[in-house]
């Protein structure tokens, strides 16, 4: 049982587990590949899964696979993040738009995010752990990075009072008019 949003980019959702409360504590089923392939009309065999821990102020993106392109269901299960996707995919109605919404181990929102889609978070709280399901593999020599800052795209990050910590390699992010895309 899940509650599903859709968002303004095409074939991005919003997912919220239905949570199951008593006195013991709290029941959900984060992932169910039936009801999932039943909202984005179809089945994914998801082949590994990551797991991230990052503090504040900490981004990561916003990375994409030309080759071996993956979907990704993500989700927090503990602090916040603000998570954005960016549509690569030429043929889409979407292409070139951003999209960007809160996961929090709180409101215990998922983000499924199709194969065609850069994606990066911010962490907002004083730490935070992301996981993620994905369609395919890692393949570090199809990797790429579009920069967080791109003036095209405009992202609104949630910037607050502190420094932002990007890793050397997204330091080096291409922009959206450089970026390898999908058809």
């Amino acid at each position: 049982m899940m509650n599903v949003v859709s968002v303004p980019l095409q074939g991005v959702y919003e997912i919220v587990p239905k949570k199951f409360e008593d006195n013991r504590g709290w029941f959900l089923e984060s992932f169910n590949l039936r009801d999932l392939s039943a909202v984005i009309g179809k089945s994914h065999n998801f082949v590994q899964d990551n797991h991230s821990y990052s503090r504040r102020g900490v981004l990561r993106g916003m990375h994409y696979q030309i080759e071996n392109p993956q979907g990704k269901l993500v989700r927090v299960v503990s602090g916040e993040v603000y998570d954005v996707v960016v549509d690569l995919r030429v043929s889409s109605r979407t292409y070139g738009k951003c999209y960007g919404t809160y996961l929090s181990g709180e409101n215990m929102k998922q983000l499924w995010v199709p194969p065609g889609l850069a994606h990066g978070f911010l962490v907002v709280s004083p730490e935070a752990q992301f996981l993620y399901k994905t369609t395919d593999y890692y393949n570090s020599s199809a990797e790429r990075c579009i920069a967080w800052d791109d003036p095209d795209l405009k992202i609104s990050w949630p910037l607050q009072h502190g420094e932002i910590f990007v890793s050397n390699k997204d330091r080096q992010g291409v922009t959206f008019k450089a970026a390898e895309k999908f058809d």
